[in-house]
């Protein structure tokens, strides 16, 4: 089937620092969802309400439930938890308070360790960060806090040396290398510090936007522009969406990136935070970003990557709420805008998120990235015809393709495919995998349209083959190789393959209609019918809900195999 599916433009990926999975035990114990069958029924209501409000990732109505509660019963270890949790992600005084109670709580201690940090007690904070347990999560971001904790004592050697004993271990050596350029160069330790960037850019193998600020800047005030622009230039690359920054972040270049050793702990929070996210678990690693801004409100790495936690557990609203704080001025904030207008657009504020892209694409007139968001959203709400035009221009704007390019004459392909313009759309597929010759969506979008058409039928099957072997579970893939089958006449290969698509995509209308139109072909007309029945019951496109009722009524099944 032609695969429609929306291919995401992100940034936010680029944030991950750490290469490798964190260890095991990454979250604080979950508390059960009832305490005790005698539980007062003012304490089961007050966890019970608090428990929907941290789900609704409402932390201050959560907290104070969970206050709440604690207050009539302070001996609950599972009140204690859930009350420490809610505080702290809701920023309230308390939760330094409960911490004190929590002494194996990993993310107590750390709050403690960050209470001394805040108040310059810095051989304080140090003996705390020792005093967490070797293991876990701890064991991974031990020698970052012990050695930014040093650093701020004013003892730099001691600091390295922390850092110099972990890159030379097996596990996270680049991140090591880079906090230990940082501090390197934040004491003003130039050529050491250029040692363990290039390390650090040795291990991670790629960049990032956190690595690529860090890289530019430190060329950029060592007076080597060149390279500065280079790993900026390097981000745009690995990240498109980012391009609309570089020169904002170009231009805040020459201003250290992490100027004090409290940024520094923030940066060992946000990659880690990064990591988590990546692995799914997002309750710690929103922990962990709160930590991060509590010591550097300005951090907007660590709001973005918080806003896109909060958007994948789908508290759109609190997404928002975390970008307000980002100011005009801010590096970043082309990135933040459009961020928003994407949040506001999932909100159902569509026309307002269209106008603040607008907005965005006459700031930044060289950037095709706005005029592509604006063509993502009017192709989600199946507006080809404009979205066509806006792809267009967005088009105008690259003056010279590159690989990743291929995603926009791919999404005005969908468009012009879908508004009926067939000559274009076909152009714009050629060229998307002239750009990137492997794209699995491309070659099955392609392959199953011309396989549709009765068109380059061998070419077709070619072209989807290659992509089932980029993508074997994909359904909507392997049901346009099982169509091509069909449509090459070859029967018995196609049922085969198109029920393993129903396996992989059990509730797709079109994949299962498909299965019916194979098995009549087979002569198996009960199950046909049966299949028929099922695709109808998956909600299919009207056009496609047509077909399929008149094949049950029996007037186009002798049509079937040509696409009717």
């Amino acid at each position: 089937m032609q695969h429609t599916r929306r291919v995401r433009r992100t940034f936010l990926l680029a944030l991950a620092l750490l290469s490798a999975a964190a260890a095991a035990d990454p979250a604080p114990p979950h508390v059960a969802a009832h305490t005790s069958r005698d539980a007062p029924s003012g304490v089961f209501a007050g966890f019970l309400t608090g428990r929907f409000a941290l789900g609704a990732a409402d932390a201050q109505t959560a907290s104070t439930q969970f206050l709440t509660a604690l207050a009539a019963r302070p001996d609950d270890p599972e009140l204690l938890q859930q009350a420490f949790i809610a505080s702290m992600i809701a920023g309230r005084t308390e939760a330094l308070q409960l911490a004190r109670q929590l002494p194996d709580s990993q993310a107590a201690q750390l709050l403690l360790g960050q209470s001394d940090v805040l108040a310059g007690r810095w051989q304080a904070a140090e003996q705390r960060f020792r005093a967490l347990p070797h293991q876990g999560l701890a064991q991974l971001l031990q020698p970052l806090l012990i050695a930014w904790a040093q650093q701020g004592d004013g003892r730099t050697e001691a600091a390295l040396a922390t850092l110099r004993a972990s890159i030379d271990g097996q596990r996270f050596r680049g991140v090591y290398a880079l906090h230990a350029a940082l501090i390197a160069d934040q004491s003003g330790r130039s050529a050491e510090a250029a040692k363990f960037y290039r390390q650090a850019e040795s291990e991670f193998g790629g960049t990032n936007l956190r690595f690529a600020q860090i890289l530019a800047s430190a060329a950029a005030r060592q007076g080597r522009p060149g390279e500065a622009q280079r790993a900026l230039a390097a981000l745009a690359t690995s990240a498109p969406d980012m391009a609309i920054a570089v020169k904002p972040l170009a231009a805040a270049s020459v201003t250290p990136v992490v100027p004090r050793p409290q940024d520094g702990i923030a940066e060992a929070y946000l990659a880690l935070a990064a990591t988590l996210r990546a692995q799914n678990s997002s309750d710690f690693a929103m922990l962990l970003l709160r930590l991060a801004l509590d010591l550097r409100p300005d951090f907007t790495p660590a709001r973005l990557l918080a806003a896109e936690t909060l958007e994948s557990q789908r508290h759109l609203e609190n997404a928002l709420q975390m970008l307000t704080a980002v100011g005009a001025d801010d590096p970043l904030a082309a990135v933040v805008r459009l961020q928003r207008a994407s949040l506001n657009d999932r909100l159902g504020r569509t026309e307002e998120a269209l106008h603040e892209l607008h907005r965005i694409g006459r700031d930044f007139p060289d950037s095709p990235v706005p005029l592509l968001r604006e063509g993502d959203i009017l192709r989600s709400k199946n507006r080809f015809a404009e979205a066509a035009v806006v792809y267009d221009r967005a088009i105008e704007r690259i003056k010279t393709p590159k690989p990743s390019d291929w995603l926009a004459y791919y999404d005005r392909g969908i468009c012009y495919e879908r508004s009926r313009q067939w000559q274009k759309a076909e152009a714009d597929f050629k060229r998307a995998l002239a750009l990137s010759p492997d794209e699995p969506f491309v070659l099955n979008y392609l392959g199953y349209s011309w396989a549709d058409m009765g068109r380059n039928l061998a070419q077709a099957r070619e072209m989807i083959e290659k992509a089932v072997q980029r993508r074997p579970n994909d359904g909507a893939i392997v049901d346009s190789l099982g169509w091509v089958m069909l449509r090459q006449g070859l029967t018995a290969d196609a049922v085969k393959t198109l029920e393993r698509a129903v396996e992989l995509e059990p509730e797709d209308a079109s994949i299962n209609g498909h299965l019916g139109d194979a098995y009549w072909a087979a002569g198996r007309k009960l199950e046909a019918t049966y299949q028929w029945q099922r695709a109808l019951i998956f909600h299919p496109e009207p056009d496609d809900a047509a077909k399929l009722e008149a094949k049950l009524q029996g007037g186009q099944r002798s049509t079937v195999v040509s696409g009717q």
